[in-house]
């Protein structure tokens, strides 16, 4: 399955109500990390497991602003995002986007679903949600034009 934003006059890339969509539609509600990669300097891909939050048609991931990753998106935007497939090769989910970074602010809300969601995340890494949003202060969205998977 394949879509992309220009197929339907720029809609949303997931679309729900198809089964492929409703499946998309869940795992971004319910995973916590997804596979974000860059192109580096050499043209080389540059994935990173990143936590995200999925919110009106587009991710906010936020990073420790002096990360390559930050660097290879100022120079190169287009990034891929992709899930974890299952054990032998199904449950396939990739997007592929323009990523920004962000300098104004995330809003209340926004920073309250992240806190929320990563509750357990941030016990685990041993970090409040005030020292996580302190040490990754870089916010970078990224609106998927395509996605693709099965």
């Amino acid at each position: 399955m394949t879509a992309t934003a220009s197929d339907r006059s720029a809609a949303p890339v997931v679309d729900p109500s198809s089964p492929f969509g409703a499946k998309v539609v869940e795992r971004l509600n319910r995973e916590h990390v997804i596979w974000l990669t860059t192109v580096g300097p050499t043209g080389t891909p540059q994935p990173n497991p990143v936590w995200f939050q999925w919110r009106d048609d587009e991710f906010l991931v936020f990073s420790k602003p002096d990360q390559a990753k930050l660097r290879n998106l100022v120079r190169n935007p287009r990034v891929s995002l992709n899930f974890n497939s299952t054990e032998w090769g199904g449950d396939v989910v990739i997007f592929t986007g323009t990523a920004r970074i962000d300098d104004t602010a995330p809003s209340a809300d926004e920073i309250a679903a992240y806190t929320t969601k990563y509750t357990q995340g941030l016990k685990d890494i041993e970090m409040t949600a005030e020292q996580f949003f302190a040490e990754y202060s870089a916010a970078v969205r990224i609106r998927p034009d395509r996605l693709r998977g099965f």
